[in-house]
């Protein structure tokens, strides 16, 4: 478990990623190195305090979203972003692993304005793997609602739950670090 400082996290910055199924991906960015929060929940939807009950349905418009608080002097947007892009497949459209369905889309909402160029660049950095188009939304942040106690920390409290990411990216973000 990290300890981590009070002051460190109301000074961090903020970026909330969807990608695909949320317990994973949170798993998988409490990993990195600068990373000192984290927290699962629902982004960019069309109504007013969303249950996961009510998002599970499609119709609420909303993605499952990790908000990530990290430290800029220890990792940075870029490196973030980056790392996002190695757990997800950013052609895939409503779809990551075995997930399908809206809640499950990719996308990156930012706070920041500053933060978009980053964010653009790497985009662009990534287009060029591939031939389609990326499906991934880089968009502002409308909302983002926190979900259930029992899905924060979801992989910590049950180690053998279910996620559509394998073991080996965990261990991948554990051992990544920013050249600086």
């Amino acid at each position: 478990m990290k300890i981590i400082d009070e002051q460190l996290i109301s000074s961090g910055k903020d970026i909330y990623l969807a990608g695909g199924c949320f317990w994973g991906t949170e798993h998988y960015f409490k990993q990195i190195e600068g990373v000192v929060e984290t927290s699962v929940g629902f982004a960019n939807g069309h109504t007013a305090n969303p249950t996961y009950k009510e998002v599970y349905t499609d119709t609420t418009g909303y993605a499952e979203t990790v908000h990530v608080k990290y430290n800029p002097d220890v990792v940075s947007l870029e490196f973030l972003v980056k790392m996002f892009f190695k757990a997800i497949d950013p052609t895939s459209l409503n779809k990551q692993g075995h997930d399908e369905g809206t809640r499950y889309r990719t996308g990156i909402y930012y706070t920041d304005v500053e933060d978009l160029p980053v964010i653009e660049k790497v985009f662009a950095e990534e287009q060029k793997n591939y031939q389609q188009p990326l499906a991934v939304e880089k968009l502002p942040l409308k909302n983002y609602y926190t979900a259930e106690e029992y899905h924060q920390d979801y992989l910590d409290k049950n180690p053998d739950g279910y996620c559509h990411l394998p073991e080996s990216l965990f261990e991948f973000a554990r051992q990544a670090k920013e050249k600086k």
